[in-house]
């Protein structure tokens, strides 16, 4: 029988230039550099394990621990996280990519959106039923941001919007609810997902394949903004696109070979969906749409890229058994 041996406990820090047989990395805080880990996880010769904390002793007693404190998403934060100092070069290079790019752009798109849509969502919640106070309460709540989300989500995917906010208000009383957003938007993303509309046929109104357009928009200004926005999104995720292909990018391989003819302008298409997924939520591994995330809105965008994954490679393998998978997948509501 094989004895253990003592082993000490000791920071990344002091690690560096040290091997041992197995080590033991415990991440215990978000303020972790990736390059600490990278010491942490390649100091064992037959084994490297990590362990990330996800509780939080920090709080007070009356707080309430963030739902997304996943072991996951306190990685993808230590990744994130760069401890070593950028050179000019890709100091310019980086910020380039950070304010040209989907995800910073989404942002904007959203929150112009929210601003150009919130006397339009107060006064379909006023024509609800709802008490003005209520809806003044709802208005000013932090919540109020990711309802006006929901309901141009489902607008969208074609859904009566004003006769949704109507049923998710009727269906019981708020009066004794905390949190009146977070419930009607709760409520109202429910019932799109179950409404039988048979307008939910048609193809959603999406920018790039995984960002609702934002409709109804009076104001001329904003209007423009968005409509430049769009734009942009549009010609980053294509440009992504026409880059990974010069380039042979890895990730392509989920999609299948690009095909000849007519068929590569749809294959394209599909890919550009999964290139902007990529690039509004900094996925950057080989595989086309990375792992399973935490947070909701990212699952709705992961699972429009993994519906065009799919119909890109049935385009590129028409022969393929199972070829009406994808087309089954692109027909929910997302």
């Amino acid at each position: 029988m094989r004895l253990g041996h003592l082993g000490y406990a000791i920071t990344a820090y002091r690690a560096q230039g040290m091997t041992v047989d197995t080590a033991h990395a415990v991440v215990t805080s978000t303020a972790m550099t990736r390059e600490s880990l990278y010491v942490a996880m390649t100091r064992g010769r037959e084994s490297n394990r990590v362990y990330a904390a996800t509780d939080q002793p920090a709080l007070e007693e009356h707080q309430q621990p963030a739902d997304t404190t996943t072991a996951t998403a306190v990685l993808r934060s230590v990744l994130a996280h760069r401890g070593a100092e950028l050179s000019a070069h890709e100091m310019i290079r980086e910020e380039q990519a950070t304010w040209t790019g989907i995800a910073q752009l989404a942002a904007e798109y959203d929150t112009i959106a929210q601003a150009a849509q919130q006397d339009r969502w107060v006064g379909m919640l006023r024509r609800s039923g709802l008490a003005t106070a209520l809806v003044e309460e709802i208005a000013a709540d932090d919540a109020f941001g990711p309802l006006a989300a929901e309901l141009r989500r489902a607008e969208a995917n074609h859904h009566n919007v004003e006769q949704l906010v109507r049923t998710a208000v009727a269906e019981r009383p708020l009066d004794d609810a905390e949190d009146v957003a977070a419930v009607l938007r709760y409520r109202v993303q429910r019932l799109a997902d179950r409404s039988p509309d048979p307008r939910r046929r048609y193809e959603p109104m999406l920018i790039a394949g995984i960002i609702p357009v934002a409709d109804g928009i009076d104001d001329e200004a904003m209007q423009r903004a968005l409509t430049e926005r769009a734009e942009l999104i549009e010609q980053r995720a294509a440009a992504l696109v026409d880059a990974a292909v010069a380039e042979q990018a890895l990730w392509l391989r989920d999609l299948g070979s690009m095909p000849s003819g007519l068929a590569s302008g749809r294959w394209r298409a599909q890919a550009i969906v999964v290139a902007a997924y990529r690039d509004r939520w900094g996925v950057t591994s080989d595989a086309a749409i990375g792992i399973e995330p935490d947070g909701t809105n990212q699952r709705i965008d992961r699972a429009r890229a993994e519906a065009a994954l799919l119909r890109a490679r049935a385009i590129a393998l028409p022969n393929a058994p199972g070829r009406r998978g994808p087309e089954r997948a692109a027909g929910r509501t997302l």
